[in-house]
């Protein structure tokens, strides 16, 4: 589950914090910067292709919410060189500006590239595992 030089390992780790960081401080440019320029993002079903692409619908999802907790556990991480793959387990906590608010724990699995000599995102698939929103619970 957790393959290849400690050093690669320790950076991709590195690039789910940062990932993670970038979404609770709602900032693209951070978020942004761990996605390859060609990536692929499988986001519930919707198939997004390139960084461009990737972040204009992220900052679309990102308006719907005054404040987001995300964090993040590598559950796997397996080097081949300059190549890599991960499974990430998410929990999410979502504040949406209409008030409401929804848990959500995810599940990212991901495919790296080392490229100039940083790790990034070439394709990223998220689903949601469990969710619970409160305003769901019976009187």
């Amino acid at each position: 589950m957790f393959t290849g030089p400690m050093e690669d390992r320790l950076a991709i780790r590195e690039l789910h914090e940062v990932y993670g960081d970038g979404v609770v401080r709602f900032d693209a440019e951070t978020w942004g910067s761990v996605w390859a320029d060609d990536a692929d993002w499988d986001f519930m079903g919707m198939n997004l292709k390139g960084r461009e692409a990737i972040v204009e619908m992220w900052l679309g999802a990102m308006s719907n919410f005054e404040a987001v907790s995300f964090s993040c556990v590598p559950a796997s991480i397996e080097v081949d060189g300059d190549k890599a793959t991960s499974r990430v387990q998410t929990q999410e906590v979502l504040k949406g500006k209409d008030g409401s608010t929804r848990m959500i724990g995810g599940l990212y699995t991901d495919e790296l590239e080392k490229r100039a000599g940083q790790w990034v995102y070439t394709k990223r698939a998220f689903e949601i595992v469990a969710e619970y929103n409160p305003a769901e619970e019976p009187d």
